[in-house]
């Protein structure tokens, strides 16, 4: 059986990951997900096994507006003014990572009023930096500080070495993903699975060893197994009958709606941002008014090789992400010229806060497996393209079929870990370092699953919001 064998179904709707604009630029955009780094084996393995190829990218940044504008590629007046605290936040950094264990439980905007850093390097500095790397939007402040440190440190992850002055100095290569619907389209022809589009499931049931699986029609369909490559929401609505640590665990990854708006607005985007048309790909903004308030933005026609191809230098097509629906008083979508948007589009994002790496994430290895029951996606463990990836391919490997990508030592390496992490499980069983490994890790995420689920409950009863069984 090959890793891509195997049975799927659709839980929920599928969402589509380009979106045409055949009629004004005669080609397709992505959104979303725009490329990732090359320590995304994985992802970048699964795409050449497919024939498609990534773009290289610069990663080119630009943040705030005029007083608190600052780049990853230039000096300017916000980091001279910052630069003390910018000076000690690496030692910062360094001391979270080493009691990892303890600052998990710990956001990024309390650990940095604890050591007295200055609002405005919170709000113009940190907090975008961590938005752009997470997709965490305007739940940054709440970000575990353990995730926050990983950027810079984590050897085989982290995007920036460290600038002692002006915290950013790099324009690391990065890449930008080709077409991703029709990447998707031939990995499913490659496939040989049979997929079943258009029939989103009503109900799981687990019984007699098996899994009934219903859908609206009121079909009924019988497995060996499931696995839901789906959001944690879709996952614990449908299951009828979940169990007391699949509702715990899946019940506490948070999403929020986020709207994506293409468009040709560049009187918007020199009007809300610091634009360097001719270079930058990434642009964050905080609000005045709320500066834990943040928005996005991507150039496209510096970014997507599709569009890079055919650019205007007159006109480029831009996103921008207005985060938390809830929150739409704080958005300048009003003020982008209606006859400027191209496309509009909702995403429905988990934000992983300090408690999805409290109580989500140690507890995943509790339930992958359990019932004939299998979980994917990026909320397992980190909000990345390559977690998502690995989720899918450790599922399979669970249920039989071999990893493919051995020939690349990161890529098992990134593998082996994710294996071990959110399902508990080395690659091989005996006398070997993976399974003593595995049976250390094991006693330790025990003891810490103990204390996140006792944790949780004092949490959520001083909060009024015990969660019930």
């Amino acid at each position: 059986m090959s890793y891509m064998d195997y049975y799927w179904l659709s839980v929920s709707g599928g969402v589509a990951c380009t979106a045409d604009i055949e009629s004004q630029r005669g080609t397709y955009v992505n959104y979303g997900v725009q490329g990732g780094t090359p320590t995304y084996r994985n992802t970048l393995k699964l795409i050449g096994e497919h024939g498609f190829k990534t773009e290289p990218v610069h990663m080119m940044i630009s943040f705030g507006k005029e007083k608190t504008a600052w780049t990853n590629y230039s000096d300017s007046e916000l980091t001279r003014r910052l630069s003390k605290d910018i000076a000690r936040f690496e030692s910062t950094l360094k001391l979270i990572n080493r009691f990892e264990a303890v600052f998990i439980f710990i956001p990024i905007a309390k650990v940095l009023k604890w050591f007295g850093y200055s609002a405005e390097f919170m709000n113009e500095m940190v907090f975008p930096l961590t938005a752009l790397f997470f997709g965490t939007g305007n739940q940054t402040p709440n970000v575990s500080s353990a995730i926050m440190a990983r950027v810079f440190l984590d050897e085989d992850l982290r995007l920036f070495d460290y600038d002692t002055e002006r915290l950013l100095s790099q324009t690391p290569e990065m890449f930008a993903f080709p077409n991703l619907q029709e990447m998707y389209e031939a990995i499913i022809a490659k496939s040989g699975a049979q997929f079943h589009r258009n029939r989103p499931v009503k109900s799981v049931t687990r019984k007699n060893g098996k899994v009934h699986v219903a859908d609206f029609k009121g079909n009924e369909s019988i497995f060996d197994a499931i696995l839901f490559a789906c959001d944690a929401e879709t996952a614990l609505g449908t299951l009828s009958d979940p169990s007391y640590m699949e509702y715990n665990t899946l019940g506490n990854v948070r999403y929020f709606n986020d709207l994506i708006v293409t468009h040709e607005d560049e009187d918007y985007m020199n009007k809300h941002y610091e634009l360097h048309k001719e270079t930058d790909q990434y642009m964050v903004r905080t609000d005045k008014s709320d500066p834990t308030k943040i928005e996005m933005s991507f150039d496209l026609s510096n970014y997507q090789p599709q569009l890079k191809k055919i650019r205007n230098d007159k006109q480029h097509v831009f996103q921008t992400i207005f985060l938390d629906d809830q929150a739409p008083d704080t958005w300048t979508l009003k003020k982008i010229k209606p006859e400027k948007i191209m496309l509009r589009h909702w995403w429905r994002q988990f934000s992983h806060t300090w408690r999805h790496f409290a109580f989500t994430v140690p507890l995943m290895r509790y339930i992958q497996g359990k019932r004939n029951t299998y979980y994917c996606g990026a909320y397992t463990l980190v909000n990345t393209h390559e977690a998502a990836v690995m989720s899918g391919m450790t599922a399979a490997y669970r249920l039989g079929a071999p990893y493919p990508f051995d020939d690349d030592k990161l890529a098992q390496k990134q593998f082996n870990h994710y294996l071990m992490v959110v399902h508990g499980c080395p690659r091989k069983y005996g006398l070997n370092t993976g399974t003593a490994t595995a049976g250390i890790l094991s006693i330790f995420m025990s003891l810490f699953a103990m204390f996140s689920l006792i944790f949780r409950v004092l949490v959520d009863w001083g909060s009024n919001n015990v969660h019930p069984k």
